[in-house]
């Protein structure tokens, strides 16, 4: 089966000169493979005549063609097309009882239209493009008996209740204009806004106004909103974004308690919570904006592993060229260089918070990664490093050149990503060594021709990563740079910062709150402690073992380490792993 794909958003015909139709060999012989639309004048493929050989692929110069050979078998599990040459679905997840099943794969997938169809918001066509919606008998008989189709039996049926927490909370406060205790009382179905707002740590924000609000504010809230909603099914589009370890800890026991009566389904990028929050998870693969293939449902521990490894041995399939592995933080300490930026008892005062912090020194090579709670001065640091904020007391040896990429990230240039990407850092990110190992891992190299306005959050942190690295600069300081990323391109970007830092022989700081992303990124760390919002300090760096034992405890979380992908796992609460690393104060595996 062949896919023929056209990304809308990319192809821009009055700026070429049709090379996808001159160029096809079909065309030349004179079939009617490629045409364009009458109005929009853009390009419609024949999958009929493709030949597949990828000529218009390479020579379209806005890389807006995708063209895929498929397994045959796979053309009996399309679930839904949009348009002749529009992005297509492969099989479904399976909400189910009393499960918490996740959701793990690259951003552009499926995943919406997938949470879509299982709410019922979308009835799927079954890959005919020509009608609105099949028929939910036809859909019902084109799936095998099990819990997938027991489920939409139920949608077709009386339907179901659905919750859904949106991806992205920070476009909460300009949909709704007011206190958080007026919105939650209006989508309080369950009359329990007392108790979730307790166990969620939010009830002294009620009679604050929205847009006041923190990120991990907001996503507290947004998960508030989802569960006081009476529903069958709730799904949670990334619950842990903007959130620390202590408040992620605490999602993960919220939404395993409700699974005990729910279905719920979760989608979520950072591979730790995913693990011990979920009891099955399904893999999706593909081509991102073209094709999604839902994997059947294995365990937690399997499907992480063989996400990471890149190949799915029961399909056969392999969705990346190399493996992501992990590397034992003692093998990094040896390769350090000189001192590039040291600092002593810094003192900074911001209102009511007061940031302290000992004597600590940042090294050639080196990467450090800045662990702890919310709020308690972390990006506050890196401002002062980067010369935005300035210290009320201490020293800090300030001669180094730094490039710094805040948390809160805006595209306001008026242009495309390549134009921005030439404002900022020159023409040096086209070629060489930089494109190999930064922009291409990151894929930014297939957003050079959109709006810079218009990226999702995926993007535009891909797209400030790259300028921050791409900068001429002695120190680069990288505020939760794994945001709005997926699984895949948080373990690329932590690769790319250790490979921009060891060729240049440079230095970093991460902050960050994804443990696999710090894990793999991180020479040392630098472990906040203290009060959010009231006091912090900055104590190390210390050496990645120690640091992450020393922060772990404080959360009262301990990690192995699996011993097939070496990744770091959390331990379950209360169990022999958790008691016997607890009584030997050892919490970052052992």
């Amino acid at each position: 089966m062949r896919v023929a794909v056209l990304l809308d958003d990319r192809c821009q015909p009055k700026k070429c000169d049709d090379q996808c139709h001159a160029f096809c060999p079909p065309v030349r012989n004179g079939q009617e493979c490629i045409v364009f639309h009458e109005k929009t004048k853009k390009t419609i493929i024949s999958e009929q005549l493709c030949i597949g050989c990828g000529i218009c692929v390479n020579k379209c110069p806005f890389d807006a063609l995708v063209i895929q050979n498929l397994p045959e078998e796979l053309e009996s599990d399309m679930i839904h097309r949009y348009g002749r040459n529009g992005f297509r679905l492969f099989r479904l997840p399976a909400p189910r009882e009393e499960q918490v099943v996740g959701i793990l794969g690259q951003n552009g997938m499926g995943k919406s239209t997938a949470i879509n169809i299982l709410s019922g918001s979308i009835t799927p066509n079954l890959g005919d493009w020509h009608i609105e919606a099949a028929e939910w008998d036809e859909i019902l008989k084109s799936l095998p008996k099990g819990e997938l189709r027991d489920y939409l039996e139920l949608v077709a049926g009386t339907g179901v209740r659905v919750a859904l927490k949106p991806q992205y909370v920070d476009h909460i406060p300009k949909a709704f204009k007011g206190q958080v205790g007026e919105l939650l009382a209006t989508v309080d179905e369950r009359d329990a806004m007392n108790e979730v707002t307790a166990d969620l740590g939010i009830d002294h924000l009620l009679e604050r106004n929205l847009p006041q609000l923190s990120g991990g504010e907001l996503q507290r809230v947004a998960i508030a909103a989802t569960l006081l909603k009476d529903a069958d099914v709730y799904f949670f589009d990334e619950p842990s974004s903007y959130l620390d370890i202590f408040e992620r800890m605490r999602i993960v026991k919220i939404l395993q308690n409700l699974s005990e009566g729910k279905r719920v389904i979760v989608i979520e990028h950072d591979l730790a919570i995913l693990d011990v929050l979920c009891d099955l998870v399904h893999i999706v693969y593909g081509t991102r904006a073209a094709f999604g293939i839902f994997t059947p449902a294995r365990s937690t521990r399997k499907a992480i592993n063989a996400y990471l490894d890149g190949f799915l041995v029961e399909e056969n399939v392999r969705i990346r060229d190399k493996p992501i592995s992990f590397v034992r933080g003692s093998v990094r300490e040896e390769a350090v260089g000189l001192p590039i930026l040291e600092w002593g008892d810094l003192e900074k005062k911001l209102g009511d918070f007061k940031l302290t912090t000992g004597t600590g020194t940042l090294h050639e090579t080196e990467v450090v990664g800045v662990v702890g709670p919310n709020a308690t001065g972390k990006t506050t640091l890196a401002k002062i490093f980067a010369g935005e904020l300035e210290m009320d007391a201490g020293w800090c040896t300030m001669e180094a050149k730094v490039s710094y990429k805040p948390q809160h990230i805006t595209a306001e240039f008026p242009g495309s990503v390549r134009e921005w990407l030439d404002a900022e850092i020159g023409s040096s990110w086209h070629v060489g060594e930089f494109q190999t190992r930064v922009v291409r891992p990151l894929e930014v190299d297939k957003l050079l021709e959109l709006d810079a306005s218009r990226l999702s959050g995926g993007e535009l942190q891909a797209v400030s990563i790259v300028i921050c690295l791409g900068r001429d600069a002695d120190i680069y300081l990288l505020d939760e740079p794994s945001a709005h990323l997926d699984a895949n391109a948080r373990m690329e970007a932590a690769k790319a910062i250790r490979r921009t830092m060891e060729s240049n022989e440079k230095s970093a700081m991460v902050i960050d709150h994804d443990i696999y992303f710090i894990d793999i990124v991180s020479d040392s760390l630098l472990v906040f402690e203290g009060e959010g919002g009231t006091a912090g300090s900055a104590i190390g760096p210390l050496s990645l073992r120690k640091g992450m034992n020393r922060f772990l405890k404080g959360v009262g979380v301990t990690f192995r380490r699996d011993h097939d992908s070496k990744r770091p796992r959390i331990n379950k609460e209360a169990s022999q792993k958790d008691r016997e690393q607890k009584a030997n104060d050892d919490y970052y595996y052992s």
